[in-house]
C-alpha cells in the first residue's frame, strides 16, 4: 500500500512541474519530485490584526435555578451590658387631680385590752318583797318508767336459732315487747330482770336468753318421756336499743309445747330501776 501512495505521489509532482513549465514558457523542463520534508519549526507569530467588529447580542439566558438554603449560623455570645445613663432632671410638678370616691371600711381591729375595774358603788337600799308565785304541779308520778311484760305462744316446737315469736300478751306495760318479731328493746336505761318457764314434752329443749345476739344464759332440759318444766332467769343492765329475746340454740332439741287453750310456756321481763342519772335528766324536764 505504501508502494501505491510513493507511486501516486510522484507522478503528481511529474505532472504539475510539466504544467507549471508549459504556462510560464520554459525551455527545458527541470523536474525536481521529491517526498515532503519533516516540518520545520514555527515561526514568530505575526502583528496581531485590529478588532473585529462586535457581534450580535444573544438571546437572554433563562434564569438559574434557586440556591440551596444555607445552614444555621451558631449563635453569637451575649454582649456586655452597657451602662446605666444619668438621671434625667425631675419634670414640673403636674396639676392636682379631683378626689376619688372613698374607699371600702377595712376590718375591724383587734379588741383592747380591758380597763381597770372602777371603784365599788354604794350599796343600794333593800327592796321589797314579791308577790307569791302560782304552785307548782306535782308530776312525780310521771317521772317513774314502767316497763313489765308477760307473753305465752300458741305454737309447739318453733324454729332453731331465730327469736321466738310469744304471741300471746298478757301483759306489755309500755309496749316495749314486740309480738310480731318476738324481741323486747329496751326504752329506759336500768337493771332489768327476765324469766322463762316452758312445758316440754316429745323433745329434749335446749334454750337460751339473747341480748344482742350475745347468749346471756343458756339451760337445757332432756325429756324422759312425760312432760316436763325447764326454767331461767337472770337480772341485767340494759340500754337504750339493746334487745332481748329467747331462741332454741341446738338442732332437733326444741321441745316447747304449747296448748293454745293454755298459757303454759311463758316469757316475762320488768324494770328493777332506772339509771338515776337518767331520772335526774328527767326532773330536769319538769323544772
Amino acid at each position: 500500500m505504501w508502494t501505491l501512495m510513493g507511486v501516486v505521489c510522484l507522478c503528481h509532482c511529474v505532472f504539475g512541474q510539466l504544467l507549471e513549465a508549459r504556462g510560464k514558457g520554459s525551455a527545458a523542463p527541470r523536474l525536481i519530485c521529491s517526498v515532503p520534508g519533516i516540518p520545520g519549526t514555527s515561526g514568530k507569530p505575526g502583528p496581531s490584526g485590529p478588532p473585529g467588529g462586535d457581534g450580535n447580542v444573544g438571546i437572554p439566558g433563562r434564569d438559574g435555578r434557586d440556591g440551596r438554603k444555607g445552614e444555621k449560623g451558631e449563635r453569637a455570645e451575649t454582649g456586655l451590658k452597657g451602662k446605666v445613663g444619668p438621671t434625667g432632671k425631675i419634670g414640673p410638678r403636674g396639676t392636682h387631680g379631683p378626689g376619688g370616691k372613698q374607699g371600702p371600711s377595712g376590718e375591724n381591729g383587734d379588741l383592747g385590752p380591758s380597763g381597770a375595774l372602777g371603784q365599788l358603788g354604794e350599796k343600794g337600799d333593800k327592796g321589797g318583797r314579791g308577790p307569791p308565785g302560782t304552785a307548782g304541779v306535782c308530776r312525780c308520778g310521771s317521772l317513774v318508767p314502767k316497763v313489765a311484760f308477760s307473753v305465752g305462744i300458741t305454737s309447739s316446737y318453733p324454729q332453731e336459732k331465730v327469736p321466738i315469736r310469744f304471741n300471746k300478751v298478757l301483759l306489755n306495760e309500755g309496749g316495749h315487747y314486740n309480738p310480731q318479731t318476738g324481741k323486747f328493746i329496751c326504752a329506759y336505761p336500768g337493771i332489768y330482770y327476765f324469766s322463762y318457764d316452758i312445758t316440754v314434752a316429745n323433745k329434749h329443749l335446749a334454750i337460751g336468753l339473747v341480748q344482742n345476739g350475745q347468749y346471756r344464759i343458756k339451760t337445757f332440759d332432756a325429756n324422759t318421756g312425760n312432760h316436763d318444766v325447764a326454767s331461767g332467769s337472770t337480772a341485767m343492765f340494759l340500754n337504750p336499743e339493746d334487745e332481748v329475746w329467747l331462741e332454741i340454740f341446738f338442732q332437733d332439741q326444741n321441745g316447747l309445747f304449747a296448748d293454745p287453750g293454755w298459757a303454759d310456756s311463758l316469757f316475762s321481763g320488768f324494770l328493777l330501776y332506772a339509771d338515776t342519772n337518767y331520772l335526774d335528766s328527767l326532773a330536769e324536764d319538769y323544772d
